[in-house]
């Protein structure tokens, strides 16, 4: 099948999953995966930028105002179908930096810390391995602190001008002037840069299109010139960079990629996975004398105006960056080189997920090919409109929640309000390319509809997603207790020595670990810090210095050796199994699968839910209160789900015991629910105290005896948890 060709198959998944991925040879290569070959490869610059669609001159917008960028794309390619696999930046550079999804390796919800598997690493990391100066200026932003190994330089200074003599960069700009939150920026500084702008360069709200679910009052046309005049701003930053490449004299030997990190920064545009949020621009210049490199057969494929209609994902970006640099792509990355000698044939299908946004929980999955986009909504029984209090700060946003409030929203503009959403979503992008008409129910759509449903069904199983597992289920999973594990402090192997010298090799008991060293004091604690491949001479006098460190992990104690101090190597600690491979042990995921098969079958499915209640895993029998709670159509349903609930309430876990009370506050068993929902106010793990002040604040009114309880979380550790706090008494306060 031509969606799964191209990706893990079942074994080659499992066998990733369980940590056994060694270095493998690749067919008719002389190289191991993450190696370079050693023909010099070219310099490659990426010039990122925030929150924007491809709302630029050179994708046929006339509203916009992007010289510089549309001069670009004309000495370059234009890639018309790129997608981030996520509406948001942390999961999208999460899987942008390691080649993964983060569905598959615990890294999707937004602002979490993950704990990938041992052979996950940072892309750059391969290629400061083949020789090149990595650096990013200066956002990260990975779901993980990122590892002292992964950059040569990694500030807000950080340049590929202090590279060595000839040696190859890949260097990152990130550009945070197009940002969500400077649309909303009245400050006088953003106006007096706003003020910069020449004649041409402004944009006239009088004369923005707005898509259609936007009501057209004038503060949302302000919102909306706005984030075009940040653009033009932006786009003045690109020239900028591409000035200092010329400069250098390096524009003929260095790649270049323009791209955004998901869609524009306004309501249901970022954070979800509609086109409107997922959909990017992405321009790469190929020099001349990589076209052959880039595309072996057929070099004009990237010449000057060049237009590419190619499904391209965010996790290709990673693996075609080592196509480019000619280093072997691991087999454990899940995207696909779309440049260079490792290219892959076109994707058929592209993927997204949405998960936990900032304070609000969802879960919608999306496959999209070039015409159609399906949509999975896991959670159907919350709307789109969830509060989040940083996103409610956009004049926009507030706009649409004042007019839904007095009943003014018209047509389409009612969506993102209804109480509920459809289970499936199902849209013709090109004949509807705001995705406003639903087409999952429509006959004529049927074949399309099955087509689109197994397609995700096939991605959810072959990555492993793990959306369905509650938050606080798997953050105990990842992290027991909360603790961070630790990576082993390397230890040292002298060979070749003499009396003058010797070398020096390191090596660390931790799975999946990297070894960063210096010799003397340079650079600062965060600077300086070589990537260890080989083994290092040491002359007499000299100190080397090393650490180890492990993606999720806390980094090694820093340890000092110079020769004639002892070395020896230390017993091999007891490792602790990953958890992904404790889970590829279970069928928990399978067992959710099905549970959430039942999503709006409606009262036939009850009994299923009942077994469910029951069921050995606690993911399963949250899902199942959940499914009873929004199952229960009538007072008989009402009944006896309330006196299975009423059993949940001495639940061992506290995802099932919260999922349960909070149904029953909302049948008028609050006398027995509520003092459970108070009392896990009180959990250790921060995210279940999330999942109950939101219970809280859905049961409204009803909440208000535990109001002593909820005041004291306006003090939380949590800022998640102390937002919903506030939203709650602002709700009972009025």
């Amino acid at each position: 099948m031509a969606s799964t060709k191209h990706d893990m198959s079942r074994r080659r998944f499992l066998k990733f999953t369980s940590g056994s991925v060694a270095a493998t040879l690749w067919a008719g290569a002389g190289l191991k995966a993450g190696e370079r070959s050693k023909t010099a490869g070219p310099n490659i610059l990426w010039i990122s930028t925030e929150d924007i669609s491809p709302d630029l001159g050179c994708y046929g917008d006339s509203y916009a105002v992007t010289p510089n960028i549309d001069r670009l794309a004309a000495e370059g390619v234009r890639y018309n179908n790129v997608f981030s696999h996520s509406g948001v930046c942390a999961p999208t550079r999460s899987g942008i930096i390691t080649g993964m999804y983060p569905t598959t390796i615990g890294t999707h919800h937004m602002r979490c810390k993950g704990v990938p598997p041992a052979h996950v690493k940072c892309f750059s990391e391969y290629l400061r391995a083949a020789g090149y100066y990595c650096t990013n200026n200066v956002k990260t932003d990975y779901q993980f602190d990122p590892p002292l190994t992964a950059w040569d330089e990694n500030s807000r200074n950080a340049h590929w001008r202090r590279r060595a003599k000839g040696q190859p960069f890949f260097a990152i700009f990130n550009f945070t002037t197009s940002h969500e939150s400077q649309i909303r920026n009245r400050s006088k500084k953003m106006l007096e840069r706003l003020a910069s702008l020449g004649p041409g360069e402004k944009h006239d709200p009088a004369k923005a299109v707005l898509p259609p679910y936007y009501p057209d009052t004038p503060e949302v046309r302000k919102d909306w010139a706005q984030y075009y005049d940040i653009i033009t701003l932006m786009d003045k930053q690109v020239a900028d960079v591409l000035k200092q490449l010329e400069d250098d004299g390096l524009a003929d030997d260095t790649i270049v990629w323009f791209w955004g990190d998901h869609g524009r920064g306004l309501p249901r545009g970022k954070r979800w996975i509609y086109d409107s949020g997922s959909h990017i621009p992405l321009i790469i210049r190929v020099p001349e004398k990589w076209r052959k490199l880039a595309s072996p057969r057929d070099p004009n494929a990237v010449k000057p105006r060049s237009v590419n209609d190619d499904l391209i994902a965010f996790i290709d970006f990673a693996p075609t960056m080592l196509s480019l640099a000619g280093v072997k792509i691991p087999e454990h990355i899940q995207g696909r080189a779309f440049l260079g000698g490792q290219k892959a044939k076109p994707r058929q299908y592209i993927y997204g997920a949405r998960d936990r946004m900032d304070e609000a929980y969802d879960l919608i999955r999306a496959v999209r090919d070039k015409r159609y986009k399906y949509i999975r909504n896991y959670m159907h029984h919350v709307t789109y409109g969830q509060d989040i209090e940083y996103m409610n700060q956009m004049p926009t946003m507030r706009e649409m929640r004042r007019l839904n409030a007095e009943g003014k929203l018209e047509g389409p503009q009612k969506l993102y309000f209804l109480p509920t959403k459809p289970v499936e979503e199902l849209y013709d992008t090109q004949s509807d390319p705001h995705e406003i008409k639903n087409l999952a129910g429509d006959p004529k759509y049927k074949d399309v509809l099955v087509r689109m449903r197994k397609a995700h069904n096939e991605w959810v199983q072959r990555t492993g997603d793990i959306g369905p597992i509650p938050e606080p289920e798997f953050d105990e999973m990842k992290r027991p207790g909360g603790k961070y594990e630790k990576t082993e402090p390397p230890y040292v192997t002298v060979k070749n020595k003499t009396e003058a010298s010797a070398d020096v090799a390191l090596s660390c008991w931790t799975e999946g670990a990297s070894v960063a060293y210096k010799i003397g004091d340079v650079g600062d604690k965060k600077t300086g810090w070589k990537l260890y491949t080989e083994p290092v001479m040491l002359k007499q006098g000299d100190v080397l210095r090393a650490k180890a460190c492990r993606i999720g992990f806390r980094d090694s104690d820093e340890i000092k050796y110079k020769l004639g101090d002892p070395a020896s190597t230390p017993p091999k600690p007891v490792a602790k199994p990953h958890w992904r491979q404790s889970l590829n042990k279970t069928n928990l995921l399978n067992r959710l699968r099905n549970i959430k098969a039942l999503d709006g079958k409606g009262g036939p499915t009850n009994y299923l839910y009942l077994k469910g209640i029951k069921d050995n895993y606690a993911s399963v029998r949250y899902w199942a209160a959940v499914g009873l709670h929004t199952n229960a159509g009538n007072p008989a349903d009402i009944a006896w789900a309330t006196t299975a609930l009423k059993l949940a309430l001495k639940d061992p876990a506290p995802v099932v015991r919260i999922a349960a009370a909070h149904a029953l506050c909302d049948w008028g068993e609050e006398e027995e629910a509520l003092p459970v929902l108070t009392e896990a106010l009180k959990c250790d793990t921060d995210k279940a105290r999330l999942f109950a002040i939101i219970a809280m604040k859905k049961i409204g009114e009803k909440a208000r005896p535990a109001l002593p309880a909820i005041k004291a979380m306006s003090k939380d550790s949590d800022n998640y948890v102390k937002r919903v706090t506030q939203a709650v008494l602002a709700q009972l306060e009025k």
